[in-house]
């Protein structure tokens, strides 16, 4: 793959994904290095004329009135990303933590960080050479940014801490940079601050989480055509006119997918004069509630990409004489993590509304009393078989426990630092507690997709779509027929893992 030069300005979502997924080389740009060489002369005016300015000749938050001078500099540099590498929890995964990286070291190439050129390139060639951080997931409140998380990433690079491989061994970074043949880093004024202080994680799991999360709701619109479909249900509420009438742009564009999922259905003529006027809620309302799904959506990744094109930390560096390296030193608060938070929180309320329908949709496919003739449970001899009764089961709990997860973490604050850091954003716990929100989403979209499936083998030979017909293939090569009541878990995963891979949503292409 090309390398991707990151400037600071102009990084993408999918960016992220194709360096912490594909392993896309990085490096940064001849324009960004330069713009960054500026910002550090303005720091080094600083440390030479023993000026006071905070976090380079100061110490951090409540002690931020204390003077560092000379040697104590490089001394003050190791001590903050060791006193704050205190995480604790589940490590973050390989794909986050490079998420993760890459974004930390896009924020610094903006040119108001005040590093050396060096840093950002030692977080490069760890990203190039499959250096993984140990990075423990818990133990940020999402202001001073996510200080734990990223203080773990600095301490690698200093030769310090530990990384892991994709099987979970864990071992000593001094021994991780030797085999990569990447020289540790000494800190200079400013530097550790600038590593440590940012929103970087909580934006590496939540583009991750919105990038699968977009798949998701494509998934979930065709999966809604198939069970329409499947329920002998009404085309009728997918009128363009209808959504015309009431522009969001998500609905608009679900109410399509739903036209072209349904277009040429065989199902859909046999009973075009049955007479019934409209459908539940679950069916009828697909655009209204995907829809605003995708606006949601959109939103958060308007959001995400201003954030990940942001420097982050504190203070702030402004050139204003690049010849003499004159510039000021702003103290500010780019590192909260608010605007960030209410997107994560926001995306977790929007996915569970997802499950939610998809979920009411299951329980039509199986509940005979709402399901247009199907046997009871999509059973085959229903009564000594159960079908799909536990897996709507399972749905409902999924879909519950999205419930709790939904409740804003953004809401919530705590003061920290003997009471300078007295607001805080808990964007972090937002973060994670969505990663649990996808996962749940998906197999919920799962067993939807493997009810749907079985439930248009009934209807046979009436036949769906020609986009239905290849959805249901694509889920019958992972998950065969039910003939008869046999163990499911593992044709759940596999279902799960292909709506991830996008092969569903492909139907709408």
């Amino acid at each position: 793959m090309n390398a991707l030069h990151i400037t600071g300005n102009d990084l993408g979502l999918e960016d992220v994904r194709d360096v912490a997924m594909a392993r896309q080389p990085v490096l940064l740009s001849p324009d960004a290095r330069e713009a960054v060489n500026l910002a550090r002369n303005v720091v080094d005016e600083i440390v030479a004329g023993n000026k006071v300015a905070y976090a380079i000749t100061t110490g951090v938050g409540k002690l931020s009135d204390v003077r560092i001078l000379g040697d104590q500099i490089r001394e003050l540099q190791v001590n903050l990303v060791r006193s704050h590498a205190f995480g604790v929890g589940t490590p973050l995964p390989h794909a986050e933590t490079r998420a993760m990286m890459l974004l930390r070291a896009n924020s610094l190439a903006k040119g108001h960080s005040g590093v050396r050129a060096v840093v950002i390139d030692t977080l490069c060639e760890l990203l190039n050479r499959g250096v993984t951080p140990w990075i423990p997931s818990q133990g940020s409140v999402g202001a001073s940014g996510d200080l734990a998380p990223l203080a773990h990433l600095a301490l690698v690079l200093i030769g310090e801490g530990e990384c892991h491989d994709e099987t979970g061994t864990r071992f000593p970074a001094a021994e991780a940079l030797k085999r990569a043949q990447i020289k540790p880093l000494v800190l200079e004024a400013k530097e550790a601050i600038s590593l440590i202080n940012g929103t970087q994680a909580m934006l590496g799991l939540g583009t991750l989480a919105l990038l699968a999360a977009e798949i998701l709701v494509d998934t979930a619109d065709v999966l809604g055509g198939l069970s329409c479909d499947a329920l002998k249900g009404t085309d009728t509420a997918f009128d363009e006119r209808i959504h015309k009438s009431r522009p969001h742009g998500g609905q608009i564009k679900t109410a399509a997918n739903l036209r072209r999922m349904l277009e040429g259905s065989q199902i859909r003529e046999s009973h075009r004069e049955c007479g019934r006027v409209q459908d539940a809620y679950s069916l009828r309302c697909i655009p209204q509630v995907h829809g605003a799904v995708r606006d949601t959506l959109a939103h958060c990744r308007s959001v995400f990409e201003t954030e990940a094109n942001s420097a982050v930390d504190n203070p702030l560096v402004f050139v204003n004489d690049p010849k003499n390296g004159e510039g000021d030193v702003v103290s500010g608060g780019n590192f909260h993590g608010e605007p960030l938070a209410f997107a994560l929180d926001f995306l977790a309320i929007a996915l569970s509304a997802l499950a939610g329908i998809s979920e009411r949709r299951i329980e039509r496919l199986v509940n005979p009393a709402l399901s247009e003739g199907l046997p009871p449970f999509l059973a085959p001899g229903a009564g000594l078989n159960s079908g799909f009764m536990l897996p709507q089961v399972t749905a409902a709990a999924l879909v519950s426990e999205n419930k709790v997860l939904a409740h804003p973490a953004s809401v919530d604050s705590i003061t920290t630092s003997g009471n300078k850091e007295d607001y805080v954003s808990m964007g972090m716990t937002a973060a994670l507690k969505l990663r649990r929100v996808v996962e749940n989403t998906r197999n919920v979209l799962a067993i939807e997709a493997m009810a749907v499936a079985q439930a248009l083998d009934f209807l046979a030979p009436l036949k769906t779509s020609k986009r239905g017909q290849a959805a249901h293939a694509a889920i019958r090569r992972v998950c065969p027929r039910i003939e008869k009541d046999r163990v499911m878990y593992t044709d759940l995963a596999r279902t799960a893992e292909l709506i991830a891979s996008g092969k569903i949503a492909g139907a709408l292409t």
